[in-house]
């Protein structure tokens, strides 16, 4: 007997659960193995140089592509969708940074992660100390980057990353990835992708009955889950890509 009026799934002996999980743990190891093919075919991408100088304004001043990598050969860029004509950053892009953990981890791969918008700096850090994030952000107001590595188009600004490589001052662009291509990093979306009712959204192949509402409306900045009772987005307007 069902204590809620909401579809649930079925209910099975332990035989039969150890069964079916059985069957999925092997689906997921063939996926596992893809991504692992995946992977090594991303680092086999050719790659191209960067000539172009580009200024960004940061928490300590004026720096260049060069000075993102903080001395290390890899640098992780996270364009962040944040408009200068915007008051605070995507909520989407917002998520996926409250899941990005101590950037230790990447130094000691001799990576770094940074992110950058094209808000001017004076409407990014109130916002970056309001999230309590200490991740390093930059501003590409004063250049022409986001536009030249498609995180901002006529259209607007687009959720992307791009990976760079360094071999001493000479810089190259050897990944992007834009869209769903960020799902991975989101930590929220890989948590609930584990539970029965997933992310609950209307795109998602769920059982009959399971809740779910159209993709982007219940995303919230973690400062306003309690109080909003907003359903627009900066991130789109329901199709998932």
């Amino acid at each position: 007997m069902h204590l809620t009026n909401l579809a649930l799934p079925q209910i099975v002996s332990e035989e039969e659960w150890q069964a079916a999980s059985k069957d999925l743990l092997e689906k997921e190891k063939e996926v596992t193995r893809a991504l692992d093919a995946l992977a090594a075919a991303r680092r086999r991408l050719p790659m191209v140089r960067i000539d172009k100088n580009y200024v960004f304004e940061g928490t300590e001043g004026k720096a260049n592509l060069l000075d993102l990598f903080d001395g290390r050969r890899q640098l992780i860029v996270y364009h962040f969708m944040f408009a200068p004509s915007w008051n605070e950053g995507c909520v989407g892009c917002s998520m996926l940074v409250d899941g990005i953990g101590h950037p230790a981890h990447l130094r000691a791969r001799d990576t770094s992660l940074v992110l950058i918008s094209r808000a001017p700096l004076d409407k990014i850090e109130p916002f970056k100390k309001r999230m309590g994030w200490t991740i390093p952000w930059y501003s590409s107001y004063e250049s022409d980057f986001n536009y030249d590595f498609g995180a901002s188009t006529e259209k607007g600004e687009v959720s992307c990353l791009s990976v760079f490589l360094r071999d001493g001052d000479s810089i190259y662009r050897t990944y992007f990835t834009t869209d769903r291509g960020t799902d991975r990093l989101n930590a929220n979306f890989n948590y609930l992708d584990l539970t029965p009712f997933g992310r609950q959204e209307a795109w998602e192949d769920s059982p009959q009955g399971w809740p779910q509402s159209p993709p982007y409306v219940w995303w919230r900045h973690h400062d306003k889950y309690e109080y909003s009772k907003g359903t627009d987005s900066c991130c789109g307007s329901g199709e998932v890509r």
